[in-house]
């Protein structure tokens, strides 16, 4: 079973097209017109073992709001439907990753109730011309239309890109290990009977 999904998104803000491979090798293709999100979506992509395409035109010119939040709103849909019925997946994954003196904790349910908890403080409005409460904005549609139950926990750190960039690479590997296959599983995980 190939587990992939390419979306379309076009709106008088934003033109995105993108595709994602949950069973991939780390590659990306990605032109946002948001450089810094760029950079983080790499380091997902990277160390979750997907694979993922973006081409995407937005209103920069006014900021960097509507492309990053369709950008979140076509990966959740792209993963959820890339998941399909989830029969078989782990569900649940969990990752702490440090980056330098910063350390991040990213927890994800695949469960059908999308909620984001986000305890995270970021000491820097911005990262570059990179708006930093837009890291909040960006998960919150991803966790909403992948309707997942995502959980970011930034245990300490006073660098905001450190940060930044610690909460992407944990996000990429819990979402790798919810997604793994586990044989042991029949259906789903779930005494629901669904996900």
């Amino acid at each position: 079973m190939t587990r992939e999904a390419s979306v379309e998104r076009r709106t008088n803000e934003t033109d995105i097209k993108l595709s994602f491979a949950v069973d991939g090798e780390g590659q990306s293709n990605l032109e946002t017109s948001v450089p810094f999100l760029t950079h983080m979506l790499d380091l997902f992509t990277k160390h979750g073992q997907f694979n993922l395409t973006i081409d995407a035109v937005g209103d920069v010119e006014i900021d960097d709001h509507h492309t990053t939040e369709d950008i979140g709103i076509c990966l959740g849909q792209a993963l959820r439907e890339a998941l399909g019925d989830k029969k078989g997946i782990k569900r649940y994954g969990n990752a702490f990753v440090p980056m330098d003196e910063a350390l991040a904790q990213v927890v994800v349910d695949l469960s059908n109730r999308p909620h984001l908890e986000f305890r995270a403080e970021l000491p820097s409005a911005r990262v570059g011309t990179f708006d930093t409460e837009l890291v909040h904005e960006f998960l919150w549609k991803f966790a909403l239309e992948a309707r997942m139950n995502l959980h970011v926990i930034v245990h300490y750190g006073h660098n905001t890109h450190h940060i930044i960039e610690a909460i992407f690479k944990a996000f990429g590997r819990a979402l790798d290990e919810a997604t793994m296959i586990d044989p042991r599983v029949k259906g789903v995980p779930s005494t629901k009977g669904m996900l």
